[in-house]
């Protein structure tokens, strides 16, 4: 069971507001594919996908990520292992039917979207009210990339979505959990963009053990659920990260930081950090922490 607990407070006094499961499935599955990209980063593309007569399944949600991943979305009212399996089914499927699955992307998003499709990642979202542990330790064994999200319900408006577990493909899981990250790492005095990049790859995957990468040609982004932070693959005499952060809530700072949510970009974000000396790591380390947290 999740550990989470939510109060009302506004009386004075607290509250607790008992968490429930969705009274049925369908209905998490309905507020979900409403609001997939706010709440997942995914854009939704279909519900109830049929594999055809043949396979004689039904995927519940099929999206593509920010990143052009293709993502199957399974969920369960309740606790039950089959989820899982349920869905590497569908995703074993989902990569051998990539034709019909760039169809619909271009149907639903267009031409540019589809060519855009990243099949070196295709994603399994396994959204639940639990997983055991069982479940936890298979999807470490598996080389694909899986999410497993536990949901609550509390009162009559209130949703929360858990990240429980997260592997990514081809990324061992193995050797325990990562030590949180005690700062910026030193960058050599005169080091270029790349002892720069590497000093930030080692800042950001040491803020979680649920952080993860995925490279495409312009950027290599940064996630947890959702991108928090994209690094810009164009840049050769400075390194160039948007952050998942909005630009009203930063102060602004000219070469530094800037507002790109009108401005066309590589990555995603609205807030773009000009990086060029371990100084400006240093002085970029809390939004890039800021980011990670509202991920």
């Amino acid at each position: 069971m999740s550990g989470l607990r939510l109060f009302d407070v506004t009386g004075g006094s607290a509250v607790e507001i008992a968490a429930r499961s969705a009274e049925v499935e369908r209905d998490l599955q309905d507020v979900i594919e409403a609001n997939m990209e706010a709440m997942l980063g995914v854009r939704f593309l279909a519900s109830e996908y049929s594999t055809g007569p043949l396979h004689g399944g039904r995927i519940d949600s099929l999206g593509i990520d920010e990143n052009g991943s293709p993502v199957v979305l399974e969920y369960k009212r309740g606790r039950d292992a089959g989820v899982i399996t349920q869905g590497l089914f569908y995703l074993a499927w989902l990569t051998d039917h990539r034709a019909e699955f760039q169809h619909l992307v271009r149907e639903q998003l267009g031409a540019d979207s589809a060519a855009q499709v990243l099949w070196s990642s295709p994603r399994l979202i396994c959204i639940a009210e639990d997983f055991t542990r069982y479940d936890l330790h298979a999807v470490r064994e598996i080389r694909r990339t899986i999410d497993l999200v536990r949901y609550n319900y509390f009162g009559s408006g209130l949703l929360a979505l858990e990240p429980v577990a997260k592997v990514t493909a081809g990324v061992s899981a193995k050797g325990g959990r990562k030590r949180p990250s005690q700062g910026a790492p030193t960058v050599r005095r005169g080091a270029g963009t790349a002892d720069l990049r590497g000093a930030i790859d080692e800042l950001v995957r040491g803020l979680g053990d649920d952080v993860s990468s995925v490279d495409r040609k312009q950027y290599r982004a940064y996630r947890r659920l959702r991108n928090f932070a994209c690094v810009s693959h164009a840049h050769q005499q400075e390194v160039v990260v948007t952050l998942r952060l909005s630009p009203k809530d930063i102060d602004l700072v000219p070469g530094f930081i800037r507002d790109v949510s009108t401005v066309g970009h590589h990555g995603t974000g609205d807030l773009e950090v000009r990086l060029r000396t371990e100084r400006d790591l240093r002085r970029a380390e809390p939004m890039l922490r800021m980011s990670y947290e509202a991920a």
